[in-house]
Order: structure tokens, then C-alpha cells, then sequence
């Protein structure tokens, strides 16, 4: 039961989903049925999606919706807030219970100095003030899970205040724009947990168990809307939402219930509901109209939490004995917003990716250590760890510490790709044969499967030159000025090469000999020079030329010229010769 827990609260702010300047409204809607009006007996209406900003019709008015959540977060430690029970995740029900968690006459609760600085950690990650001087008082309501009849919080003087988290979100209008939020935070306070009802419907009874270390996080929404510029709307409160899919679906859904309930001469009751997850919809649960006392008076047995900072610390102090702010916020890592700036700034990656490498568990660390050990440019390791690595651990739902590719495996492929020892579509299959788990390394599968990159510039020469030979029409395409086909030859060159050239090698081979290729064969070529007496070679290019003996071969409104058996002729006995040029 005496988990501890820490508690927080986001002041009522406007909703990123329903602000009125730049961000989403809510605009009058027809109302539709939902399949919640059957569970709770009020009109409702189903979710209806989020209409965005522009403005608004002739007699219609925007909404909008004020937001506040009341997050509690497990500490995680190896014992309860108030007690030496051990912390473990899924243990037997009631098998970590203490005499003070039982609530049993006479005990006594002794505050845990690792959820004090975690406290205070949080606070301080979170831009908060921290109280030097906080105290702890009780929380009467009656429960069955609450066997003392109240619960210890920090109602009046919190361990932390006035915060504010700052993130970013990429919806600008160019491919990298963040823009960036804001939210504001109440208060950060140490509670005391209750324990957990275990509701038995084939029996119709209800267990209690008092171990409550879930390791879980449960947030409580606060919702109402109004019309700007008028007094904020009656607020309704969500509870118990314990993933943001949930508390996103719950915002959302609760947002446009309120605006149908009042565009069609309702009225919001001040009520708490909960979240209906196979249904995505609110249902009632008990209204709020009256109050409850919880009667909050001090606690007796705990004395005020005293902090300290450098200039505070009482001389000779024992460390052990006090907690000092200032040396806790050495020992803060680098937070998140810090470290995608870092990023950003230090690889020249997008916005977006700095949030990738952060959000998927171990994928930073993976990267940095690729990084280190690689000397492939900082953009072609993020390509891959995000692209191809990313990838294959979402195709097998892997998380990044069960991957068969570790950071040096991985650098020394990039490495082979870097010194154009391989090709980009050799390395793929490389990875693809790192991923069997055969214990082979990137350089052993590149000599097994023979995977080099040519390195021989005359024989590439050459598949270039029997590729356009081969392919007159893309040879004719390319001349009159379609950028795209030389793609189509660079493809045909790497599969006659069976990928193992370079792409780049290759076009520059392509274009250089694009520049004089003519296309014809070497006895048109010879037949040429004997019917020009070689004069004129010399002098012009050989396209040029070529199309030069055409018009000399056929000249303009004359009768096909006779031309030598070596050319062959259509039916009319015209000349048709494989020409390449304009």
C-alpha cells in the first residue's frame, strides 16, 4: 500500500488540439449517435474527427478546449515510501506487506531517501522550483483499499513547483520544421499509494492487495471548453488512463462530447468519468457536484522535509544525513531536448531523427557507438540505423539489446561501403547475411559471395560501350535529352556486372562515352571511311558524320541512293541504318 508514488500536475492549458490561433478548432457538427448511450443512460455522441483550423461559416462559433492532467509516476526503488517492503513487479498478491502497510496500531512510517531525490531529480528535470522546506500531510476518504482511512500526501507546502516541459512537434509546413510547445507544471509532490481492489465477478466479491507495485503510470484528465473570450466551461475529469494512446483517445473524445452536449442545449455536469477502451468512449461514473471533505490536516509522525544547497549546507554536515539539491543536479543526464539539439546540430540529421534515435530504447547508444568506430560521414550512419537496422528490429519485434548486428559489426560494413569496396546493394545483402546469426564477419560474407566492386576501369569500359550497343533506343533517348534513361543503362550495366560496379564509376564511363558513341557498327564505320575517302573524319564528330553519309546516301526529294550490299535497306530499298543520333 505504501508504494511510492509521485504525483504531478499540468496546469489547465489550452489543448494543442483545440487552440484557436494557428492550431486545431472545434466547429458546430451535426451530433451522432453512440453505442456508450446504452451503457449510461445520457444522451452522447460518438468521436467525430478533429476538424482543422480556417475560418468559420456564417453563424458558426470555434471552441476551445482547456486541458489539465494529474500524472502519477512509481518511483522506481527497492522499497515502499514509507516503509522497508520490498518494491517487485508482479509478485504474489500481498506477499510484500509490512505492519505499516497493513495500517496496524502503533507503526510508524519512515520516509525513503531514494524517493526523496528521485523527487527532487524530477523536479529538477522539469524546470521546477525546489522547496527547501516541504511538508506532508493526510488525505482522509474511506476506501477499502485504504485500510488507515487517509492517505500521506503533500497537499499544502509540495517538494516542487511552477515547472514547465518544452518539446517539439513536426508539423511545419518545410520537412524538418519543429515547432515548438510548451506545458506548464503545477506542482510535483511525494504520495503514499493505496493498494489495489482485484474485482471478482464469478463470485461478486472484491480482494484487496496491498503490495501496489505495478511500476505503472496513471493519469487523471481535467476537460472542459468554452468560447474564447468567455469564462472557462465546466470541467470533467477522466481517471485512471494508463497509456497515452488511451489519455489522447480520452481527450479527444471528451472534447467533442462537451461541444455536441452544449450546441444542442445541454449542459456539462461537473462528474468523473472513465474511459471505455473497446468502445473509445467516456462513461459516466459519479458526479462531482458536491465536494468531498478530505479533511486534510498535517501528519503528526513525519517532521518537515528539510533540503539543502551549497549556500545552505550546515557545516559539518553528514552527507548521509541530508540531501543537497545542488549536488543532485550534477548527477541529472543529459535530458532530451538537450541531446536532440546536440544531434541536430553535431550530425546535421533532421529534427525528426534526433526524435527517433531518442524515443526507441538503446537506439542512441547504438548509434553513438557506430559513430565512434566508423569512418563513414555521420548522414550515411544515420541512414542506416534508422532505415535498414530500425528495420529489421520492427520486422522481428526486436528490441535494440536482442539485435545479432552490434555497433562494430555494423561499422565495419559501413566502412567496406565507405572505401568503395562494395556497392550499396552489395552491402544490403551483406546485412541480410549478418542477420542469420553465423557468426560471420562483414568482410568474410563480401569474399565468400564475392561481392567486391570492379576495380578494373578497361573491362567496365567495355560492358559500358556493349550495353549501348545493345540498346540503341535508351542509347537515342539519353541524346535527346531525357536525364532519367541513363539510369536505365547504369541498371543494365550493374546487373551485366552482377552489381558488383560502381554506380558512380559507371555513369561517368556512360557519359564520357555518350559524348562520341554513334552507334554504328565497326564495318558501317569502315564502310564509311572508304566512301568518304577519309576526308572528313578528322573533322567532324562522328555523329555528325554520320548523319552527314545519310543525307549523302538519301538526299532530300531524291530516289533512294544505291547503296552497297554491306547496308541493309527496307523494302522501298531505302537505307536503314541503326542511328543513334538526334
Amino acid at each position: 500500500m505504501a508504494a511510492p508514488v509521485l504525483r504531478w500536475g499540468c496546469r489547465g492549458r489550452r489543448w494543442a488540439l483545440a487552440c484557436v490561433d494557428g492550431g486545431s478548432c472545434y466547429r458546430r457538427g451535426p451530433p451522432t449517435g453512440s453505442t456508450c448511450d446504452r451503457i449510461r443512460g445520457q444522451s452522447s455522441v460518438a468521436q467525430q474527427p478533429l476538424h482543422t483550423a480556417q475560418k468559420p461559416r456564417k453563424g458558426e462559433h470555434k471552441w476551445a478546449a482547456v486541458v489539465g492532467l494529474e500524472i502519477h509516476a512509481q518511483i522506481s526503488s527497492n522499497s515502499k515510501l514509507f516503509s522497508g517492503s520490498q518494491v517487485h513487479f508482479s509478485a504474489p498478491p500481498n506477499s510484500l506487506v509490512s505492519f505499516f502497510d497493513a495500517s496496524l496500531p502503533g507503526t510508524l512510517p519512515v520516509l525513503n531517501r531514494r524517493c526523496v531525490e528521485a523527487a527532487v531529480m524530477t523536479g529538477l528535470a522539469l524546470n521546477c522550483h525546489i522547496n527547501k522546506k516541504s511538508l506532508f500531510d493526510r488525505k482522509h476518504y474511506f476506501y477499502a483499499d485504504l485500510p488507515a482511512g487517509y492517505q500521506i500526501t503533500q497537499q499544502r507546502l509540495p517538494i516542487a513547483v511552477n515547472g514547465s516541459l518544452t518539446y517539439g512537434i513536426s508539423a511545419g509546413k518545410e520537412r524538418g520544421q519543429v515547432i515548438p510547445k510548451r506545458v506548464r507544471v503545477k506542482q510535483i509532490q511525494l504520495e503514499q499509494d493505496s493498494g489495489k481492489s482485484l474485482h471478482d465477478d464469478l463470485r461478486s466479491q472484491t480482494l484487496i492487495d496491498l503490495n501496489r507495485a505495478e511500476g505503472q503510470l496513471r493519469v487523471d484528465a481535467n476537460i472542459s471548453v468554452h468560447h474564447p473570450g468567455q469564462p472557462l466551461g465546466v470541467r470533467t475529469e477522466v481517471k485512471n488512463l494508463n497509456s497515452i494512446r488511451f489519455l489522447a483517445k480520452a481527450i479527444d473524445y471528451e472534447i467533442q462530447r462537451q461541444i455536441s452536449e452544449l450546441e444542442n442545449g445541454g449542459e456539462i455536469l461537473n462528474e468523473t468519468r472513465s474511459f471505455h477502451e473497446k468502445l473509445g468512449c467516456t462513461v459516466s461514473m459519479r458526479d462531482k457536484e458536491a465536494k468531498q471533505d478530505y479533511r486534510f490536516m498535517p501528519e503528526p509522525n513525519l517532521p518537515p522535509l528539510l533540503l539543502y544547497d551549497a549556500t545552505s549546507l550546515p557545516t559539518g554536515a553528514d552527507p548521509q544525513q541530508v540531501i543537497n539539491i545542488d549536488q543532485i543536479r550534477e548527477t541529472l543526464p543529459e535530458l532530451p531536448s538537450v541531446t536532440r539539439e546536440r544531434l541536430v546540430q553535431q550530425y546535421g540529421m533532421l529534427p525528426e531523427h534526433s526524435f527517433t534515435l531518442l524515443n526507441e530504447v538503446g537506439l542512441l547508444e547504438f548509434f553513438q557507438n557506430v559513430i565512434k568506430e566508423t569512418r563513414a560521414e555521420p548522414k550515411k550512419v544515420t541512414s542506416w540505423v534508422l532505415n535498414i537496422f530500425l528495420g529489421y528490429l520492427k520486422q522481428e519485434n526486436l528490441a535494440v539489446s536482442e539485435s545479432p548486428v552490434t555497433p562494430s559489426v555494423l561499422a565495419e560494413l559501413l566502412d567496406l561501403l565507405d572505401s568503395r569496396t562494395i556497392s550499396s546493394s552489395a552491402a544490403k545483402q551483406v546485412f541480410e547475411e549478418l542477420w542469420k546469426r553465423e557468426g560471420k564477419t562483414p568482410g568474410q560474407i563480401v569474399s565468400e559471395k564475392q561481392l567486391e566492386l570492379m576495380q578494373d576501369r578497361g573491362a567496365l569500359e567495355q560492358f559500358c560501350y556493349s550495353v549501348m550497343k545493345d540498346h540503341p533506343q535508351v542509347v537515342m533517348d539519353v541524346k535527346k535529352g531525357n536525364s532519367r534513361a541513363i539510369n536505365k543503362l547504369i541498371g543494365l550495366v550493374r546487373k551485366a556486372t552482377l552489381n558488383r560496379a560502381d554506380p558512380a564509376m559507371i555513369k561517368e564511363i556512360l557519359e564520357k562515352q555518350l559524348s562520341t558513341f554513334c552507334g554504328m557498327c565497326e564495318e558501317h564505320a569502315r564502310l564509311l571511311h572508304r566512301y568518304t575517302h577519309g576526308s572528313v573524319i578528322c573533322s567532324l564528330p562522328s555523329h555528325h558524320l554520320y548523319l552527314a553519309f545519310l543525307s549523302m546516301l538519301s538526299p532530300p526529294n531524291s530516289p533512294p541512293t544505291t547503296v552497297p550490299p554491306l547496308f541493309p535497306t527496307d523494302r522501298r530499298g531505302c537505307v536503314m541504318f541503326p542511328s543513334l543520333c538526334p
